[in-house]
């Protein structure tokens, strides 16, 4: 192996390293604490935490499953009024991060809401037991604003799959005798099945990881326990091990997921790929298939929109400007330091797993796409180790004895902790975009530029990033979001004093300030909006080039942004 290339492998396996440590400083925790600790926590919380987790996945599961590939095969193999704006529209609700949608529904909702107090005005009822009110502060209550905010997942894969399954299939469906629905339960259903995997997977490790609806609704769930444990009992040990229990639980559903990406490759292998013709329903069976479309899209969308937009007219001249513009500032900061390091290091690392194709190399830069699937209070906890660590054993007796300064905290206290903890948390989400873009250059590409005489690094400036242009605008953007409404971990590792957008507005709603949270509630949704009108607009492209006549179609180079 040369200098350069053993220089290539270090520097890759070091960087993987970093980014793992706050994982394995957990598992040596976890270990070395007392046994005791995990008697007493399977005694006292751990079955509730355990049933209240399973129990809320179950019923997001179900509920995103019904919405999702619902909708999605009305949209994909019905043509009924308002489909082509249906078809983009429902992918709105993702741009709401849990916790938000909770909060509105939470003002409606409530005892002293206006829905409850219209019905007692209308009815007469005077005391909660003259009528009955569904909990909105339960698992139930979790449960349903977590389905209306994550069912996209569902919906675009499923949605997807039923476009792209083969024609011929559900047209050999048709005419051995089976009816639409038949053939939907027969033949599009299996054939979209590992698709679905995928979205349902996806929607369950967010609601593993959820902690802002949770912790508004006064549901103990394991992100809630991490937490309370923390900080509530000063028992770091003991909020190790119920981290390490939902990792393994993570875990498990990120193998899941990967198992089924491979049955989705494997079933659509060989397949003509000929898209269904649209069927136009009766004029009664059109309106319903509009009802079923905007039922979710207006609960999770529309509804709270109209709300926070109307309580940020009502309380503006009551809101806190300055306290605004700085928490927007400390947010901007963030986010973009942090999508800017992060797409940098996942240029690196998937440029580096494209020079180098040892199987090792490649299962330990595969530890780094962890970090998407691990719960914030996971990671919050994970990092903050390493780092007082570093502070109480080496950093503070240094400065102590060398500037007489005593306990002063410089890495765990400030913002550099929580940047880590940003990129542990979303570096997979860069890497995963940027690798996909240069997946789309072909190695020809390379080859022809060794031979004109470039180096890896020329190649890379001169070859790779012209044309990776879409796919890190792309990645800058998704990580750009996720952190403007990351919660938990910037709530367990921020600065004294340092507030956030999310931070901000949770605050407000855990006072039951919630219509002072409107404006910070409403900036994260507006930035949250631009993955999905970016992600529309692509896929739009990608469609209308799909189906363009074949003299018009642009086909030298596949666009690695496409990917």
């Amino acid at each position: 192996m040369s200098h350069r290339s053993f220089r290539w492998s270090a520097l890759l396996a070091l960087l993987a390293l970093l980014f793992s440590l706050p994982f394995l400083a957990l598992i040596g925790l976890a270990v070395q604490a007392e046994q005791t600790v995990w008697g007493h926590l399977w005694q006292t919380v751990m079955p509730g935490y355990l049933f209240n987790s399973l129990h809320l996945a179950l019923l997001v599961g179900l509920g995103t499953l019904l919405l999702g590939v619902g909708s999605g095969w009305l949209v994909a193999m019905y043509d009924f009024p308002g489909r082509r704006w249906f078809e983009w529209a429902l992918l709105l609700p993702l741009a709401y991060p849990g916790y938000i949608v909770a909060m509105v529904y939470m003002e409606l909702l409530d005892y002293a809401g206006p829905v409850q107090r219209t019905l007692r005005g209308w009815f007469g009822w005077k005391t909660p037991r003259d009528y009955w009110f569904p909990e909105v502060a339960s698992v139930g209550g979790a449960g349903v604003m977590l389905t209306l905010v994550l069912y996209p997942y569902v919906y675009l894969l499923a949605r997807t799959a039923f476009q792209q399954q083969a024609g011929v299939l559900l047209e050999a469906s048709r005419m051995l005798g089976r009816s639409r629905r038949s053939s939907f339960w027969r033949v599009g259903l299996p054939l979209a099945r590992p698709a679905i995997i995928v979205g349902v997977s996806l929607v369950l490790m967010e609601t593993l990881a959820d902690f802002g609806t949770v912790q508004l609704f006064a549901v103990q769930t394991f992100t809630t326990g991490i937490y309370h444990t923390w900080f509530g009992t000063n028992n770091p040990s003991g909020a190790a091990q119920l981290a390490l229990s939902l990792l393994a639980c993570v875990v498990l559903l990120v193998a899941l997921e990967r198992h089924s990406r491979k049955l989705q490759k494997s079933q659509s292998r060989n397949l003509v790929v000929r898209p269904f013709p649209r069927r136009v329903p009766a004029r009664p069976k059109q309106w319903l298939a509009v009802l079923a479309c905007l039922a979710p899209l207006s609960l999770g969308f529309l509804l709270p929109s109209a709300m926070l937009l109307m309580w940020t007219w009502q309380s503006f001249a009551r809101v806190h400007l300055d306290a605004f513009a700085e928490d927007a500032l400390h947010s901007l900061l963030l986010a973009a330091f942090a999508a800017g390091c992060a797409v940098l290091l996942g240029l690196f690392l998937s440029y580096g797993l494209r020079l180098k194709t040892q199987r090792s190399l490649r299962w330990v830069v595969r530890l780094v796409s962890l970090g998407y699937a691990i719960p914030g209070p996971v990671v919050a906890l994970g990092v903050l180790l390493p780092f007082s660590w570093l502070d109480r054993e080496w950093l503070n007796p240094q400065l102590e004895a060398w500037l007489g300064w005593k306990a002063t905290y410089l890495l765990s206290g400030t913002v550099l902790v929580l940047l880590f903890a940003y990129l542990v948390r979303f570096l997979s989400l860069a890497f995963g975009t940027v690798e996909a873009g240069l997946n789309g250059i072909t190695p020809g590409m390379d080859e022809a530029s060794r031979m004109l005489g470039r180096n890896s690094r020329q190649t890379l400036r001169e070859i790779h990033l012209p044309l990776l242009r879409r796919s890190i605008l792309t990645a800058s953007l998704l990580v750009f979001v996720d952190v403007m409404k990351e919660l938990p971990a910037t709530l367990m590792l921020r600065p004294f004093n340092f507030g956030t957008l999310a931070t901000r507005a949770f605050g407000y709603a855990a006072e039951e300030r919630l219509q002072q949270a409107s404006l910070w509630c409403l900036t994260i949704v507006a930035f949250g909006l631009v993955p999905l009108v970016l992600t529309n607009w692509k896929m739009r492209s990608a469609s209308e080039r799909a189906t363009a006549p074949p003299s018009h179609r642009l086909s030298p180079v596949a666009d690695p942004a496409e990917s």
